[in-house]
């Protein structure tokens, strides 16, 4: 699996999975370019200071970029610790913005990935909401969508992941992006040894997070989930579209065979 000659977009870049993905990218022969809110302590390839939480911000983003585009990897995320109106505006509005304003700087053949989560699995109990929200028009206010749909502010991190993965499925048979081959697809890690983990043990519980932990044996790491998002972005991956990669030590499978009592 290579990346010779390839430009690849990683949202997130400073810390955690985002930071790991573009330093393997770059060690496989990627143009990288990094943007997040906060500088990176050691700037990989391009750098690209950048809030993905309103729609200015994303233009911002856009105007800054290349126009051949191999790979955009949207690791950027928040815990959900701020509230689920924000949470929904960086998770998804901000994510679906960047990624449709970018899609006639994307090669011919390209490929996005989103990082999901294992903590969008009920989105088959919830398709109906995270439908209707997936395929609300532009940039809508986020307190207004959460409002609307009863969202709770406990919940604004696994309704925004509901919400990415279908939007994933839906993305890659729309016009906009099958029209040039452009493949949609998703990464759902498990708990991972990254900064944010601790917010999330604040948001989700330790109860929660040690038993996703316990069904596993560990927690993932940063290194664990790069790889599977650039196997996503390389021509291995040329075939797979529409699909969420769960990268999580068997977690979705635990919890998948608990559920139907396999």
């Amino acid at each position: 699996m290579i990346l010779f000659g390839k430009t690849i977009v990683v949202t997130g870049v400073a810390s955690g999975i985002g930071r790991r993905t573009a330093e393997l990218a770059a060690q496989m022969g990627a143009e990288v370019i990094g943007i997040d809110q906060v500088q990176p302590e050691h700037i990989i390839g391009r750098f690209i200071p950048a809030d993905i939480s309103t729609q200015a911000g994303v233009d911002a983003i856009i105007t800054q970029l290349p126009s051949d585009i191999d790979g955009l990897c949207n690791v950027a995320g928040v815990s959900g610790q701020a509230g689920a109106a924000i949470t929904l505006a960086i998770n998804f509005f901000g994510l679906r913005a960047l990624t449709e304003g970018l899609v006639s700087k994307l090669r011919t053949g390209a490929s996005v990935v989103n990082v999901a989560s294992v903590a969008g699995f009920g989105w088959r109990e919830n398709s109906q909401r995270a439908s209707a929200i997936a395929q609300l028009d532009g940039f809508p206010e986020s307190e207004k969508v959460v409002q609307e749909f009863d969202i709770p502010n406990e919940a604004g991190y696994p309704v925004s992941k509901e919400i990415l993965l279908v939007w994933t499925m839906l993305a890659a048979h729309q016009e906009t992006f099958r029209s040039r081959h452009i493949r949609v697809n998703a990464v759902s890690p498990g708990p991972v040894e990254t900064p944010i983990l601790t917010q999330f043990r604040q948001v989700l519980g330790d109860e929660r997070v040690n038993s996703d932990v316990d069904r596993v044996g560990r927690a993932g790491n940063a290194g664990d989930i790069a790889p599977a998002i650039l196997f996503l972005c390389s021509d291995a991956a040329r075939w797979i579209n529409g699909h969420n990669l769960a990268t999580d030590g068997g977690l979705e499978a635990s919890i998948t065979i608990e559920k139907f009592s396999l």
